[in-house]
């Protein structure tokens, strides 16, 4: 089970994803604001700001609150300006951790990941440690069930995939990031509705993370998760299924 194509589903699993629906709205409306502000507030000719507005409406995030995040980003309204950066680390047993963020205040931010690595054993890392082994990638991850793997298999392929990988649970389809919105029209128009969808981190190989170790990496994802500033959390750790399962239920 590797790192990051996974944690969207263990938060699913632990309930997290609903009881912080408000921390969403305000990590998506950031995303939103810094999205315009680079390119523009036209989601047609603004690939990052389509994508930040279709997760948005995703999780049902009011029209209201997603054009005001626009109309920040462009400055037809007053904002906060965010900075854009990324920490890097290790968790326990040799996890590298990705962690970006979109902040006003770059002070306090360091010193809150800083004290999530320490909390849970991890070590926060110099800038480029562990960045070189993620690649930029579309990520699109479905679950197995009652799901057509093969006819999904087909039409991603056709409409531009890069890879696909499987799993008991889940089926995760790869793309380039210049294809990945229309792997993901291909496969929505036929009736195919991804658990998560996005351009994302990739880890080139893998950290299998063990015992006590598990509970360390989890608890350090979730610290991190729950800042404010962080946007993004990416690891490259495996675990086995069932020690993980619980942990979880732990």
């Amino acid at each position: 089970m590797a790192g990051h194509s996974k944690w969207a589903n263990i938060k699913h699993t632990k309930g997290a994803a609903d009881a912080k629906r408000g921390k969403v709205f305000t990590k998506l409306a950031k995303e939103i604001t810094v999205a315009a502000k680079l390119g523009g507030g036209d989601v047609e000719t603004n690939p990052r700001l389509r994508r930040a507005v279709q997760a948005a409406k995703d999780v049902s995030m009011p029209k209201d609150n997603i054009s005001r995040a626009i109309k920040r980003g462009t400055g037809e309204i007053e904002g906060l300006t965010y900075e854009e950066i990324t920490y890097e680390g290790y968790g326990a047993g040799g996890a590298a951790i990705l962690v970006d963020c979109l902040t006003d205040n770059k002070t306090r931010t360091v010193a809150d990941v800083r004290f999530a690595f320490n909390k849970a054993n991890g070590n926060m890392g110099e800038m480029g440690c562990v960045n070189w082994m993620f690649e930029l990638k579309g990520e699109l991850i479905f679950s197995k069930k009652n799901l057509d793997s093969e006819k999904l298999q087909e039409i991603a392929i056709d409409a531009g995939a890069d890879d696909i990988l499987e799993d008991e649970e889940v089926l995760t389809i790869y793309t380039s990031q210049e294809t990945f919105d229309a792997v993901k029209e291909a496969v929505v128009s036929n009736g195919f509705r991804p658990q998560s969808a996005s351009v994302t981190k990739v880890p080139q190989n893998t950290v299998q993370v063990e015992g006590e170790n598990i509970k360390h990496v989890l608890k350090l994802m979730e610290l991190l998760d729950d800042l404010d500033d962080v946007q993004n959390v990416y690891s490259n750790f495996e675990m086995d299924e069932d020690e993980m399962n619980q942990v979880v239920g732990g």
